[in-house]
């Protein structure tokens, strides 16, 4: 009888683990970091798994204290939305000192693994929390250019995996920073009008007009024309070590088109559905992309 309570208990704390960190968001975002990393690899910073497990670990407690320092500073407006009521602090499942402690243990033990591999993934990885905890989540209530703020702790962790390996920011980590921060707007643009309604209950407001209008959508179509031209940037060799072929170039306008059809869409339509399902193409966009770089990387 102890023993199943005991197991209960641990899936319990597991689950709640994985909740106030954003197990799901955070894999994503390790990806990414993933992707920057075997992007960064040369002859001169040769593949380290060590370096890469590290990263991996000290990228998931990076995000991860991000995401519980925000449930601890939102717990009163997450019980407000559907969508957050049932997490562990608002639900009152785990108290908010609970919550700050465990995200002040992953600041710490993050940091100190990335300081491990450069000083500055250490220092990238300390500004990404800052700015998502001390600036965006408070902004989030105050006005719509939340999004705009939050786009720059949203795209460190692309670019977090080129500094790992080779320890410099340069042209190369920055091309891939700009490439994920203009990727951010219609993605979260995109979040922001399909759970408008549940948003609005908390006083959130992410559309950039704070309406579900043409001017929002017309925003949407423009920051995917960004996105398109800078995922082309590396094609045309002046972004250093980071560079890809014509025929990845090609695929990879090719699946910003695929993105722009669905901001288009979203402009013709502004229904939740065609918002929920550039989202979905957007997750898909950036991932595929990041695969097109890597597999462009190894077999030239």
């Amino acid at each position: 009888m102890n023993t199943t309570k005991n197991t209960f208990s641990f899936k319990s704390i597991f689950q709640d683990f994985k909740e106030i960190t954003k197990a799901g968001l955070a894999i994503s975002v390790l990806f990414s970091s993933i992707a920057g990393y075997l992007l960064g690899v040369n002859d001169a910073n040769p593949f380290k798994w060590v370096t890469l497990l590290t990263l991996i670990i000290g990228g998931y407690c990076m995000v991860g204290a991000s995401n519980a320092f925000n449930q601890v500073i939102e717990k009163d407006i997450d019980t407000l939305m559907d969508r957050t009521k049932n997490r562990p602090v608002p639900s009152g499942r785990m108290s908010p000192m609970t919550a700050l402690i465990i995200a002040s243990l992953l600041t710490i033990i993050g940091i100190a693994l990335l300081y491990t591999i450069n000083a500055k993934s250490a220092m990238f990885a300390a500004i990404s929390i800052f700015l998502y905890t001390s600036i965006y989540t408070p902004l989030k209530t105050v006005t719509s250019l939340s999004v705009f703020v939050g786009a720059f702790p949203g795209a460190i962790p692309f670019m977090l995996g080129w500094v790992a390996a080779t320890g410099e920011f340069g042209i190369e980590a920055g091309t891939l920073f700009l490439i994920q921060f203009f990727w951010q707007f219609p993605h979260f643009w995109s979040i922001g009008w399909f759970l408008y309604d549940d948003y609005a209950k908390a006083g959130i407001f992410m559309l950039p007009t704070g309406k579900k209008d043409r001017k929002t959508a017309l925003q949407v179509i423009l920051y995917t024309v960004w996105l398109i031209i800078a995922s082309l940037l590396p094609v045309l060799g002046y972004t250093g070590q980071l560079y890809i072929s014509p025929i990845a170039a090609v695929l990879v306008f090719l699946l910003g088109l695929w993105m722009l059809f669905y901001a288009v869409r979203l402009y013709q339509l502004r229904t939740a559905k065609s918002a929920r399902t550039l989202m979905l193409v957007s997750v898909s966009y950036i991932s595929l992309l990041q695969i097109v770089f890597i597999i462009d990387k190894f077999l030239r």
